[in-house]
């Protein structure tokens, strides 16, 4: 079975899509050791109260894994990739990654999306 070969053309309209995108979603997943569970959820929901009054922050969600209590997802939308940026300088993203890192039983990982729907205006 012969690879299929992205021709220059494929590729060109592949990144046009990716720059049509405003929207900057971010899903960190993250583990936590279950000895902090509930400390991780406490400091985490200060965070993202704080960090929805942002002005180029839309949602920033906190979910818990329904079949594992020790397994979250956070769902972040900011309305352009700097302010993504942004949002890693201020003094409650930096009083939570100190307060959260060390109840992590791995590494967060981070996946980067970009909005097709709704609309950016369906945001606000």
């Amino acid at each position: 079975m012969a690879s299929h070969q992205i021709s220059t053309g494929e590729e060109r309209q592949a990144r046009s899509r990716v720059q049509l995108y405003s929207m900057w979603i971010v899903h960190v997943h993250v583990q936590v050791k279950p000895e902090h569970v509930e400390e991780f959820k406490a400091a985490t929901i200060v965070n993202a109260t704080n960090s929805v009054k942002e002005p180029g922050i839309t949602r920033f969600d906190v979910i818990q894994q329904a079949d594992d209590p020790t397994r979250f997802v956070l769902v972040e939308v900011y309305r352009t990739k700097e302010d993504n940026a942004a949002h890693r300088e201020t003094a409650h993203y930096k009083a939570w990654a100190e307060k959260a890192v060390p109840m992590m039983a791995a590494e967060r990982t981070r996946v980067f999306y970009g909005n097709i729907f709704p609309p950016d205006q369906g945001w606000e």
